[in-house]
C-alpha cells in the first residue's frame, strides 16, 4: 500500500481471509467481500498523487454508525432490514482519504452494555479466551482489531463503550473530547455523552485516523468548530515529562482488583522514576459518578429511542391490533431487548413528574460539580490516570444476572463522559488470569495532542520493562 510493500488487494484479501477463520468469535455482522476488493482494486490503480492518508487502510465500522446503502441495526431487532440512506460524517472523511471498509461489527444493543451480551444476534467472544467477554457496547469492534481482522475499527463510547473493550482485548482504545468527532450518522444512545472513537494496535495509528475524521461539521452543532491539527506528526515529544494526577480513591477503591491495583501503583512508581511528577489529589465524589451517568444516559436514552415504533422503518408487530397505543407496545416489547427496555424505563421513571428534581435535577448537579473539580485539576495537572476497569475481562453470564454489579464495571470510565473530557486505554499489563489490562489516561477538552504524546511515551517506557505490546502501524 503506502510503503509499496504489498497491494490494497492482496491487503483486503488477507483480511477476508482472517474474518471467515475467526467467524466463531462474531465480531462481524456483515462483511463487505465483493464491495471491499472493488474498491481495493480502485485503489491500486490510483497514481501516487492522489491517494490518501488512509490509502487502502482496511476498516471495520460498529453498527450504530451509518453507511450508505448499507444495513444498520444498533444489533437490535427493531431496526431489522433497516439501510441508511446517508454516510455518517466520520465514514465520509475514511472514505474521501482511501479507506477501505470492510464489514460492520456487532455489539451490544443500542450500545447498550459492558460485556456484548446484549446483542439480538449472539454474543461477541473474545479471542484471547473465548469464554470470556470481550468488553462493551463496541466489543465486536475492539475484537477485529485484536483478531487482526481489520487494521482499524471505529466504536462508539457513551460512559467507556471504546475504552474498556480495548482494555479487555490488550489494543488501544481512544474516546475523544466530546464534540471532537461529528455525531452525524451516529444513532443516538445519549445525545450529551455519545462519541465515535477508534480502536488500533498502535498510539500513532489512532492518531492518524484522528486527524482524518475529527472536526467541523455542518450536521452536528456540536462539534468543535477548531482546526484540527495533524495528530499524527505531533507525536515526537517521548522524552517530555509532565505532570500528572490520580485519584487515590480510585486507586484504593473496593471494587479494584488487586493485581491491577498493584501493577498501577508500581507503574506510578516507575513514572517517578523516568523524572514525571505523579501526585494524589483528593477526590470524593467517586461513588456519585455511576449512579449520575445512569440516570442521565438512562433520561436521554428514553427520549432518543421513542423513534423506534415500528411505523416507518424497520420490525413491526404483525398481529391485529385495537388502536395505536396497542401496536406501539407490542412492537417496541418484541423489538427491543431485555437491556434496552430496563434502560428505557428507568430514564422515563427518573424524567416523570414525582422525581424529576429528585433524581433527574440531582444528576445534572452532581455532573456540573465533577466538571467543575475537573477544571480545576487540569489547570495544574497535564494529565490524570486511573484504572480503566475494576476487573480483567469476566466470564459470560458472571454479572449478566446482576444490573448493578455490571453498571459498576463502569466505575473508572464514565467520569471522561459526565465532563466531556479525551480518555484512551492504554494496554501496558497482563493479569494472572491470562487477560491484559489497560490504563486509562485523560487529558483537558480537546488536549488530545497531549493525550497521544503522553500515551506514546508510556508505552514506550513500558516497552523498556519488556511488557509486549504490538505496535504495527498502519502508515
Amino acid at each position: 500500500m503506502l510503503n509499496g510493500q504489498t497491494t490494497c488487494v492482496e491487503a483486503v484479501s488477507f483480511y477476508l481471509q482472517r474474518i471467515a477463520k475467526n467467524a466463531h468469535l462474531n465480531s462481524f455482522l456483515e462483511v463487505y467481500a465483493e464491495e471491499a476488493l472493488q474498491r481495493a482494486k480502485e485503489l491500486d490503480e490510483l497514481q501516487d498523487g492522489k491517494v490518501g492518508k488512509l490509502h487502502g487502510v482496511v476498516v471495520a465500522i460498529k453498527d450504530v454508525i451509518c453507511y450508505k446503502e448499507h444495513h444498520v441495526s444498533a444489533a437490535s431487532k427493531i431496526l431489522e432490514g433497516f439501510s441508511s440512506i446517508y454516510n455518517a460524517s466520520a465514514v465520509e472523511r475514511l472514505l474521501a482519504e482511501g479507506a477501505i471498509i470492510i464489514g460492520r461489527n456487532n455489539c451490544d444493543e443500542f450500545a447498550m452494555g459492558s460485556s456484548n451480551e446484549n446483542s439480538a444476534f449472539g454474543n461477541v467472544l473474545n479471542a484471547k479466551d473465548s469464554e470470556r467477554v470481550p468488553g462493551g457496547s463496541s466489543g465486536g469492534s475492539a475484537v477485529a482489531v485484536q483478531a487482526d481482522l481489520c487494521m482499524i475499527s471505529l466504536g462508539s463510547d457513551t460512559g467507556g463503550s471504546v475504552r474498556q473493550p480495548a482494555d479487555f482485548c490488550g489494543i488501544v482504545g481512544l474516546k475523544p473530547s466530546y464534540g471532537k468527532i461529528s455525531r452525524y450518522g451516529l444513532i443516538a444512545y445519549a445525545s450529551s455523552f455519545d462519541q465515535i472513537g477508534i480502536f488500533g494496535k498502535s498510539v500513532e495509528d489512532v492518531a492518524l485516523v484522528l486527524e482524518v475524521i475529527a472536526g467541523a461539521d455542518d450536521f452536528d452543532s456540536t462539534v468543535s468548530t477548531r482546526e484540527i491539527p495533524a495528530y499524527s506528526q505531533m507525536l515526537n515529544d517521548a522524552n517530555k515529562k509532565y505532570k500528572i494526577a490520580y485519584f487515590e480513591d480510585a486507586i484504593n477503591h473496593s471494587s479494584l482488583d488487586s493485581e491491577i491495583r498493584s501493577s498501577i501503583k508500581s507503574f506510578i512508581e516507575e513514572l517517578k522514576d523516568d523524572g514525571h511528577i505523579v501526585e494524589a489529589v483528593p477526590f470524593e465524589l467517586i461513588d456519585y459518578i455511576v449512579p449520575a451517568y445512569y440516570i442521565l444516559t438512562t433520561a436521554e436514552a428514553s427520549s432518543n429511542l421513542s423513534r423506534f415504533d415500528g411505523i416507518k422503518y424497520g420490525y413491526a408487530a404483525k398481529e391485529d391490533f385495537d388502536d395505536l397505543t396497542e401496536f406501539y407496545k407490542k412492537t417496541r416489547s418484541a423489538g427491543f431487548g431485555k437491556e434496552v427496555k430496563r434502560r428505557i424505563m428507568l430514564g422515563t421513571f427518573v424524567l416523570s413528574a414525582g422525581y424529576y428534581d429528585a433524581y433527574f435535577t440531582k444528576a445534572q448537579q452532581v455532573r456540573r460539580i465533577l466538571f467543575d473539580t475537573t477544571q480545576k485539576i487540569f489547570k495544574e495537572y497535564d494529565a490524570i490516570i486511573s484504572p480503566t476497569v475494576p476487573s480483567p475481562a469476566f466470564k459470560f453470564g458472571e454479572k449478566s444476572n446482576d444490573p448493578v454489579e455490571m453498571f459498576l464495571a463502569d466505575i473508572y470510565t464514565v467520569f471522561a463522559n459526565l465532563v466531556g473530557v479525551p480518555g484512551i486505554s492504554l494496554p501496558l499489563f497482563s493479569h494472572s488470569s491470562g487477560m491484559p489490562f489497560g490504563l486509562q489516561l485523560m487529558t483537558s477538552h480537546d488536549e488530545e495532542g497531549t493525550l497521544l504524546n503522553i500515551s506514546r511515551s508510556f508505552i514506550k517506557l513500558n516497552k523498556v520493562r519488556n511488557v509486549e505490546v504490538n505496535t504495527t502501524n498502519i502508515g
